[in-house]
């Protein structure tokens, strides 16, 4: 596999992917309650309170069962990779080091969904600064990679240095860049940043979002030039002019709470979703795209789905 970096839009043939490992821990209880002011409205609420009696607790050892399960959900989305011969890389597993840290700030830890702590726009690799405490390390378990990933490919490899920029509101559609911001993730801040620093080679369009929305790709998926699903109860201002006169595959706000949108294009003709969404796969199937349905239930219920747990650093025609 070639060492270029490069991601033009987000569903060019995926030819190189970051996929996440699978390891949390839940933050102490004065932390959640702390944050319990509107912070986690983006979660489904049959999953909001599964931290409930395990604070302070490894997700695996408060729920073994599932445990295994979210661990089954990754190998079964490496097997698809490989049947298209997509190279995969995973980030380094936390030490002991780290989980004592975690623990011990009562933050607890992540290392589940790497599309959020760093970013891919064309050549270059952007390191998000991201919101929520208990994630603000997630970058140490793949940052070793992307430093020899960007040397290798003489690609630049930069650091958000003003407000927050997380990777799944960063959606790629050539040189022109969505960035969501809904409250709870991204802020104008950050926007601002990236439009300073990518300069005209780019143009940025901030998007709005409603307050119960995490990400942009949380409402938002473009599954080749001119097909979206989207959640247009999510755009506060509108869906945005580059985006309408495309067609649409409309799911409701609760639908996309449930991360119907948050699925993966392999390629323009290739689309993973979660095995649950039976009524959205034939609506993407009638435009001749054939959709991969896994079980991504686990995922899900941490808040994210198939396009949270990758980041692409090739994707190319």
């Amino acid at each position: 596999m070639s060492d270029t970096i490069n991601v033009i839009s987000e569903f060019a043939p995926l030819k190189k992917v970051v996929l996440a490992q699978s390891e949390f821990a839940f933050s102490s209880q004065a932390v959640y309650d702390e944050m319990d002011n509107g912070e986690y409205d983006f979660l489904d609420e049959t999953y909001a309170d599964i931290e409930v009696g395990h604070y302070s607790e490894d997700f695996a050892t408060a729920y073994p069962k599932l445990n295994q399960q979210w661990l089954a959900e990754k190998q079964n989305l490496i097997e698809v990779f490989n049947q298209f011969g997509i190279e995969v890389i995973r980030p380094r597993l936390l030490n002991t080091t780290e989980k004592e840290r975690g623990l011990a700030s009562g933050d607890g830890y992540s290392n589940f969904f790497v599309r959020d702590p760093f970013f891919t726009i064309g050549s270059t690799v952007i390191k998000g600064h991201l919101r929520l405490p208990h994630r603000k390390h997630e970058i140490d378990t793949i940052n070793d990679y992307l430093v020899r990933a960007t040397t290798a490919a003489n690609a630049p490899y930069i650091s958000v240095s003003k407000g927050y920029l997380e990777g799944g509101d960063v959606l790629v559609l050539g040189h022109d860049i969505l960035v969501g911001y809904s409250g709870l993730a991204s802020d104008i801040t950050g926007i601002q940043w990236l439009t300073d620093t990518l300069g005209s080679d780019y143009h940025i369009i901030p998007v709005k979002l409603h307050p119960h929305i995490l990400h942009l790709d949380c409402a938002l998926s473009l599954l080749r030039p001119g097909l979206m699903i989207v959640c247009p109860e999510a755009f506060i201002d509108g869906i945005p002019d580059q985006l309408k006169d495309w067609e649409h595959i409309d799911v409701t706000l609760a639908q996309a709470t449930q991360l119907m949108c948050n699925g993966l294009p392999i390629d323009e003709r290739t689309y993973i979703t979660d095995v649950a969404f039976t009524e959205l796969i034939p609506r993407i199937e009638a435009h001749g795209i054939q959709v991969i349905a896994l079980d991504y239930q686990i995922s899900r219920m941490f808040g994210g789905s198939f396009r949270c747990t990758t980041q692409p650093l090739q994707r190319l025609t």
